[in-house]
Order: C-alpha cells, then structure tokens, then sequence
C-alpha cells in the first residue's frame, strides 16, 4: 500500500474549504467557491454553458410592436419580449446582443448560428416547428384582419372574406401566410417583403382587401392609421396559436432551461403585465 502523507497544513486547508462550503449551503447562498465544487452536468458545448462563460447572450430580433419595437424618437428598442430578454440576462449575470432580422430570414439566421435565441413573437406554425425548437410558450396571440375604411360596409365578418374576388395581403415569412389558405380558401394572395406592417401598404392602396396578422400588430397600427384603416370584429381574434421564442434543435440543457423560464414568467404573470404595460405605452389600450 502506498504511504499517504498528510501534513497538518494540508488538513487544517481542506478543513476550512469544507467548512465554508457547509456554511454556505445552510446560510442557502452558494457563492464562487462552492459553485465551482459542484458540477453542474450541462455540456460544455450547450448555449447555457457557453453564454454563462462568455458573460453574452447573442439575441435575434424581428421587428412587430408591442413585442419588439424601436421608439420613432429615440430609436431605442423595447417591447415585451425586449423586456423579458433583459430580465433574464439580468438573472444570468450577462449581458444580451441584439441582432435585427425579418421574419422571413429569422429561423435561417438562428439555424446557421448568427445568434443562440431568437427572442422576437415568433407564433407557431408546424413549417417553423421542423427546422426551430418552440420554446415554452410564453404567451399565445390570434390574428386580426385589417380592411380599409371604404370596404367596411361589405366585410363585417371573417366569413366575409373568404370569397374569390377578394386578395389578401400578407409579409412573407410571417406565420399567417401558410395559414391563410387553409382559412380562406376561396380567396387570392400576395405578400409583400421586410417587416410586418409593410403588409398593410397593398390594403391601403386598395392593392389587396384584408391584411391578415397578429392580433396586437393589427390593432396598434389600425390606432396610429385611423383615416383609412380599420378591423373587422376587433373584439374576436382569430386563429390563436402559440407565441413564443425559439432556439435550435439539439441543445437539451438549453432548451429545458427556457422552457421552465417561459413556465416561472407564465405562472407569475409577468409576461401578461408586460403585455398590458406596452399596449397602453403604444397607445392601444
């Protein structure tokens, strides 16, 4: 058997680490020196390992109010999501990057690495579900149509529009466009590019009859164009789908941890105060 020496230096050491990690589990505040005794099992390859090391959180971003949003004066982004993001960053001790994308390119960039999280309102469709991992959710949304104010005497209902001679306007990309066949099957299609309200341009110039998105997006931009535009059946969205973020497939440890954040926020009601907060900020409520 090999000879163990053990110097009574060497004791009194390892006696003082273990009483300082003991102190720290029963005061129920592990700090540096405990963190780094105990492992945590996440890969040293996975999202959550690599931006708790690197201290940054690299985000994408697609512009739709009130979720993310950049104010017209400032140019300072913010929305609902904007919110979220910054208070789990706080949470993690690091900070976010911000990268704008569309919506047409967003699950590409997320895909190819451009950034770990996109963290725009991202509603589900089974398309995104095959190349995206959903995360949570952290909220669900329907889809409002927005006509101009000419047309309102003849679409006073969803039902309304389903009908040959009638052309939807939609931003490609954007979760209602694989939606809008299945819904209005009689009618026509045609989609515009960029961001989501650049939808609304063809209705506007009487191009299109209806352009068909998410329930909040429609009804700020409805208040901020009320000489020409307004919403059929404002009271009743439809088609409500999840809303949420999204990261890439393959990254359990990653995933599992938003999951449970969108979960705690869900639960606590954070997400539903934002919500009301940046309506009545945007002027909708």
């Amino acid at each position: 058997m090999a000879d163990i020496k053990t110097g009574k230096r060497d004791f009194l050491k390892a006696a003082a680490l273990m009483g300082a990690a003991s102190g720290m589990l029963a005061a129920g505040t592990p700090g540096p020196a405990l963190a780094q005794m105990l492992e945590t099992g996440v890969r040293d390859d996975s999202v959550l390992a690599k931006i708790r090391k690197e201290g940054v959180l690299r985000v994408g971003y697609a512009q739709t109010g009130p979720w993310f949003y950049k104010d017209a004066k400032t140019g300072e982004l913010g929305g609902i999501y904007k919110d979220v993001v910054d208070q789990l960053c706080r949470e993690l001790q690091i900070k976010p990057e911000y990268k704008e994308v569309t919506f047409a390119n967003s699950t590409v960039g997320l895909r190819r690495g451009d950034y770990d999280l996109f963290g725009s309102s991202l509603t589900y469709t089974i398309q995104r579900a095959l190349v995206v991992n959903y995360v949570g959710p952290l909220w669900s949304k329907g889809s409002h149509l927005l006509i101009h104010k000419d047309t309102a005497d003849r679409f006073k209902t969803a039902a309304d529009l389903n009908s040959e001679d009638v052309t939807f306007s939609v931003t490609a990309g954007a979760s209602e466009e694989p939606r809008i066949p299945q819904l209005f099957p009689k009618a026509k299609l045609i989609t515009t590019t960029g961001q989501v309200t650049l939808g609304a341009e063809p209705v506007r110039a009487k191009r299109a009859h209806v352009w068909m998105s998410g329930d909040s997006d429609v009804l700020l931009f409805a208040k901020r164009n009320s000489g020409w535009a307004t919403v059929v059946d404002p009271e009743n969205p439809i088609d409500r789908r999840p809303n949420t973020w999204a990261v890439r497939y393959g990254d359990d440890e990653w995933k599992q941890f938003l999951d449970f954040w969108a979960a705690f926020l869900s639960a606590n009601g954070e997400v539903a105060r934002l919500f009301k907060h940046h309506m009545e900020k945007l002027g909708a409520a």
